[in-house]
């Protein structure tokens, strides 16, 4: 079986691709940097060609409001045509947990547009909803500074790990479409200022945190449990003391998105 990874080389993309040659799966790692261009079509029907499966865990470059949303329509458009063209079996896409209560917010307002051309395309499909990564937190702070102080709401969130992101959409890709939307999570829900506190700490980052209830989380207003997935999520092994023990949690991200690939 042939499984292409859209926003293979990323970090999501990198360890999944990884993660399926390990298992055997012939996989191609799918991205501007290996001649294939979502935008513009450069690439695709020839990567396409005999694909069984397409994983598509690529991200906007740029996060203007305008920008996100072309690139997550344009792309997916693009994708989706060519995937019929060459008789893909399975589409499968990395979108975030709490998306649809999310749409306040332009990142999320163009990942909603981005799943509804999916669930509208003749193709099969899964979304994978995923909740934030721990190679995040210290990103989420970066963007969330006021006056020298992060300011973050005091609401429930389940972080996982991007290895346990990448094991689980990796699963997802070789076995059926599901036709709908399955949440992977992280084994323990945290607040999201008390579990940034903790991250900046373990950087020696000496930023105070504030919990601010009119903090906004990538531009929406957010409640209690937006951020947290339902009791059906399938939930990664990971625990967030366990992984900052791990050589990847000494790299500071500063990614700046709610959750990115």
């Amino acid at each position: 079986m042939k499984i292409v990874v859209i926003g293979g080389t990323g970090l999501i993309g990198s360890k999944l691709v990884n993660k399926l040659r390990e298992h055997g799966q012939e996989t191609v790692a799918a991205a501007p940097n290996t001649g294939v261009n979502t935008l513009t079509g450069e690439g695709l029907a020839e990567v396409l060609k005999g694909a069984s499966v397409v994983v598509d865990v690529s991200n906007a470059p740029s996060w203007e409001d305008a920008a996100v949303l072309n690139f997550f329509n344009t792309s997916t458009r693009n994708l989706l045509s060519y995937e019929a063209a060459a008789g893909v079996g399975h589409h499968v896409a990395l979108s975030v947990v709490g998306t649809d209560r999310l749409d306040e917010s332009g990142y999320f307002r163009a990942k909603i547009a981005q799943e509804k051309l999916i669930k509208e395309s003749s193709i099969p499909y899964t979304i994978v909803h995923a909740t934030q990564f721990f190679e995040f937190l210290k990103g989420l702070a970066d963007i969330s500074v006021v006056d020298g102080r992060v300011h973050l709401p005091h609401v429930l969130f389940q972080p996982m790990a991007a290895d346990d992101v990448a094991s689980a959409v990796g699963r997802i890709a070789v076995g059926p479409a599901v036709n709908g939307i399955v949440e992977i999570g992280g084994p323990e829900q945290f607040r999201v200022d008390e579990l940034v506190r903790r991250r900046l700490a373990s950087l020696k980052d000496s930023r105070e945190v504030v919990a601010d209830p009119n903090a906004r989380y990538s531009g929406a207003k957010i409640g209690e449990k937006t951020l947290v997935p339902g009791n059906d999520a399938r939930l990664g092994e990971t625990r967030f003391e366990a992984w900052l023990t791990l050589p990847a949690s000494q790299i500071p991200s500063a990614h700046p998105k709610p959750n990115a690939a």
